[in-house]
């Protein structure tokens, strides 16, 4: 049993995966951060006009950057516990299929920011398809004292 965390290129993600990341503690469980990324086309900016295209392990390479870097402002420390997987697939479809094969007790999204707080299509793909409980994070940031309090606890040997 896991709980997974979907992160994307946004200052939303860390709330999510700082809930995700108590969640865990809380179940005792191992977290999972995923990141999905286009696997037709390179999605990766291209540094000047007229030059090459990244490839498809250059694509890889990023997402795989983004997600370590995204899970380590978001837990500190506590980053190191985290499982990461980056999906060639789009983001609904990578986080439905790491929930169904981990076994997902939970799968944590960051909602979409804005005014209106309506539920964008990858929210609303994995909420009709996920094989658990499905938990959106506002993008509010979560407090890091919870955290801390909640892995002293977990750690403690009253716990």
């Amino acid at each position: 049993m896991t709980v997974v965390v979907g992160v994307k290129q946004s200052p939303d993600s860390r709330a999510a995966i700082r809930l995700a990341a108590q969640e865990a503690l809380y179940r005792r469980t191992t977290l999972i951060a995923v990141m999905a990324y286009p696997a037709e086309r390179s999605w990766s900016p291209a540094v000047k006009p007229g030059a090459t295209s990244l490839t498809r392990a250059d694509d890889l390479a990023v997402a795989e950057d983004l997600l370590r870097e995204a899970v380590s402002d978001a837990l500190g420390d506590a980053a190191g516990r985290v499982e990461h997987r980056v999906v060639a697939d789009l983001a609904g479809r990578a986080l439905v299929h790491v929930a169904q094969t981990a076994n997902a007790q939970l799968l944590v999204l960051a909602a979409r920011s804005g005014i209106a707080k309506v539920l964008g299509t990858v929210s609303q793909y994995v909420l009709r398809n996920a094989p658990c409980p499905v938990l959106t994070v506002p993008e509010a940031d979560i407090d890091s004292p919870g955290l801390e309090a909640a892995q002293q606890h977990s750690t403690s040997p009253t716990a």
